[in-house]
């Protein structure tokens, strides 16, 4: 039989869940809100970059990676985009950072004002880009790759202003980034030798490290015993879904029927409440009282286990 391997929720729908599971009137609430619409805003931004990056098209063969994940020891590295071309790689930072965005070229400072007045002094994009640049400019010459790197910190936010800008630094807004991404590519030395992109490609897919995510409940310090218990309904958003042999699961209060309510839910545990789950933790969460009908669910998907059957542990599929 085959058997299905599980992914954890994006950190958006796995706010969402958090949200609908947690009681009215818990104390994070609002605060979960606020990271909740921020995580979606970023999201969002990040889709209307990579349909920009449609109009990039140069003569020269390219490839863009998405969430590069790599690692040097114990210096570790997330880029958001990865644009290989034959002629030079180009880091793009994206940031979903709104208001009156200000560099300081003076301090080295950067800082955002926003719609209310308000001043906020935040981490400056260009030294975190500076830094995966030299990152992967090691990164390259350790594996014998003679590219050279460059990067741009591009803002998604459509209601962002720059009053000014870093002087050694790209920065721009999602609209402007071909424009800049051209510029950045002519600026790199013309060769006769053509980097095989192929080649480079397989070689930061094997040497990924994908970045580890803490549960919910860990990050945000909550306790996974105030959280609602039962298999959510997507239509009525109950936690009120109950398994039928012929249909699969459906929702007591709405009756839609959900195939994939349980692979959703256990995706939505482990990014939650735990990277451990166990039998007696399934039925728990979602309220199933047969040992026995939790473990032939659980025998349908892909696993790394640890113990023997009675205290048997199941983790998501290792990577690595």
């Amino acid at each position: 039989m085959h058997k299905k391997e599980l992914v954890l929720l994006s950190q958006t729908t796995a706010l969402e869940r958090l949200l609908y599971r947690l009681p009215e009137q818990h104390p994070q609430r609002q605060f979960l809100q606020v990271e909740l619409y921020r995580s979606a805003a970023g999201e969002r931004g990040e889709a209307r970059l990579v349909r920009k990056l449609v109009e990039f098209s140069p003569e020269e063969n390219y490839r863009f990676l998405q969430n590069v994940c790599l690692s040097l020891g114990e210096w570790k590295i997330q880029m958001d985009g990865l644009l290989l071309t034959e002629r030079g790689v180009i880091i793009i930072e994206s940031k979903n950072i709104s208001g009156r965005l200000h560099f300081d070229n003076q301090t080295g400072e950067f800082a955002r004002t926003d719609v209310e007045g308000v001043r906020t002094v935040m981490e400056d994009p260009a030294i975190q880009l500076n830094k995966h640049i030299r990152f992967l400019t090691k990164f390259f010459k350790l594996h014998k790759i003679q590219l050279p790197v460059k990067g741009i910190v591009v803002f998604t936010s459509k209601q962002c202003e720059f009053i000014t800008k870093p002087q050694t630094t790209d920065v721009c807004k999602t609209y402007q980034l071909i424009d800049y991404l051209f510029n950045i590519l002519s600026s790199f030395p013309d060769s006769s030798i053509r980097s095989n992109l192929v080649k480079i490609d397989k070689l930061l897919q094997k040497h990924q490290t994908p970045y580890k995510r803490l549960p919910l409940c860990q990050l945000y310090a909550i306790n996974p015993g105030e959280l609602q218990t039962g298999i959510f309904c997507d239509s009525c958003k109950s936690l009120r879904m109950v398994r039928k042999k012929r249909c699969g699961w459906i929702c007591e209060l709405c009756q839609s029927i959900d195939i994939n309510a349980f692979e959703t839910t256990i995706r939505e545990y482990f990014s939650l409440v735990h990277n451990q789950l166990s039998n007696k933790m399934l039925r728990q969460y979602c309220n199933i009282e047969s040992p026995f009908v939790a473990s032939r669910l659980l025998s349908t998907f892909e696993f790394d286990t640890a113990g023997a059957l009675r205290n048997r542990t199941y983790q998501l599929k290792n990577k690595d």
